[in-house]
């Protein structure tokens, strides 16, 4: 997890992570803004090792950390630091919005590698793609069916069996149901504790509390449950707090990391 947090925190970085299966790995999305290099590099990892993006939505925690990967990307290139092609994978409205940040705020020298070397797919509804690997990691892309924007998720299926379901950042909506019941890893958003509701307002904001992602896991019957996507007021105590309380509802395992922090699948 190389970012936990919602839009509006400044204790952790904004919710994007690194999905790896041996030889393939996938960064999905990249936060607000340069900080993903950091992050980058406190995990270990460096730009020239990102060669899958997935953009789940152009709100601006998710999508200009990928404005800047792209353009690092790009300048490693330009140096000889980078072997082969970056490859983004979204919707329509993410794929075009990606492209016209880019075309507006940089170079020519730059954007004339986009669609060459830096190479833009646009997905559809219930479309799969494949990261070639010795492991290949195979992704199928879902709508999410945002009430506020257009978002994807997606299914990975893993080698060894597992599914793993990312939901964005958005509660669940019935219509996903083929895609996300009787997961073994199901990521979540949880706004705040539902004992907070009234300080984080997160329904008027189009999100969820650690309780009701519990509440869906236990319905969706999947084993485990990834809650991400916080506010950071009580970053101390979020693991104990958020998984209490979605185990009110949840009777499977409950991951609440912290930035920087991986887990094994």
């Amino acid at each position: 997890m190389l970012g936990t947090g919602h839009a509006s925190v400044s204790r952790c970085y904004n919710t994007c992570f690194v999905l790896r299966q041996g030889d393939a790995q996938l960064l999905v999305d990249a936060g607000g803004g340069n900080g993903i290099l950091n992050q980058l590099e406190k995990a270990g990892m460096s730009v020239a090792d990102i060669h899958h993006l997935f953009i789940t939505h152009t709100h601006t925690d998710h999508i200009l950390g990928c404005v800047w990967v792209v353009r690092m990307v790009i300048q490693y290139m330009q140096r000889g630091w980078y072997e082969g092609q970056l490859h983004v994978y979204s919707h329509q409205k993410g794929i075009d919005t990606l492209r016209a940040i880019c075309e507006m705020t940089m170079h020519k020298m730059h954007t004339e590698h986009i669609g060459r070397d830096v190479v833009l797919h646009t997905l559809t509804d219930g479309e799969a793609f494949t990261i070639p690997a010795a492991t290949p990691l195979r992704i199928t892309a879902f709508d999410i069916h945002s009430d506020k924007e257009l978002q994807f998720g997606f299914r990975a299926e893993l080698a060894d069996g597992q599914v793993l379901v990312c939901l964005g950042d958005e509660p669940y909506q019935e219509a996903c149901r083929q895609w996300v019941e009787r997961a073994d890893w199901l990521l979540c958003e949880a706004f705040c504790l539902y004992r907070d509701r009234d300080v984080f307002h997160p329904y008027e904001k189009f999100h969820s509390t650690a309780l009701d992602a519990g509440r869906v896991a236990e319905d969706l019957k999947v084993k485990h449950l990834l809650l991400y996507h916080t506010e950071d007021s009580h970053l101390d105590s979020r693991k104990n707090d958020y998984s209490a309380e979605a185990k009110l509802h949840f009777n499977g395992i409950v991951v609440v990391p912290d930035d920087l922090e991986a887990e094994a699948l």
